[in-house]
């Protein structure tokens, strides 16, 4: 895990100018996700985006969301789930890495559109609404995909 945490005294300018990094692999686990939920909204706040402030609560609610399906959909058992979180100028980036690599195809367009009459199926067309950008990548190295978006700051 590697960070740099501005001072208050850091203009937007200055924290920009910080690459900024949080990675850590976490239990295939209800729990699990819900420990990334928390450090991502903990990372953030000291990143400079304050707890309940629209940044920390988006980027939260797609932590919570991409590492729930990676439990739910992305789980092989003994293997862990990656959160990278990073700040690039303009964005936070997200990153759920899982070893699932059968599952690699994601819906996109109006495949997204949830039905109303069912009980879920809606957080991928959350993270579509909630993002600028966001897609999967084949994992390197192993098999597995990494689930990705990006929340504008």
């Amino acid at each position: 895990m590697t960070t740099e945490i501005p001072s208050s005294e850091d203009t937007d300018a200055q924290r920009a100018a910080i690459y900024q990094e949080f990675t850590m692999c976490f239990t295939s686990t209800p729990r699990g996700a819900r420990l990334a939920r928390r450090l991502a909204a903990q990372r953030l706040d000291a990143w400079g985006w304050p707890y309940g402030t629209g940044v920390n609560d988006t980027a939260t609610l797609i932590v919570a969301e991409l590492t729930a399906n990676a439990v739910q959909h992305g789980r092989v058992p003994g293997r862990d789930f990656r959160l990278r979180l990073t700040a690039p100028s303009g964005a936070v980036r997200i990153e759920v890495t899982d070893a699932r690599g059968d599952r690699d195809r994601l819906p996109v367009g109006e495949h997204l559109a949830p039905d109303p009459l069912a009980d879920g199926g809606r957080g991928l067309w959350l993270v579509a609404q909630s993002t600028v950008r966001w897609g999967v990548e084949p994992r390197t190295g192993a098999p597995g995909k990494t689930v990705w978006a990006e929340v504008a700051v």
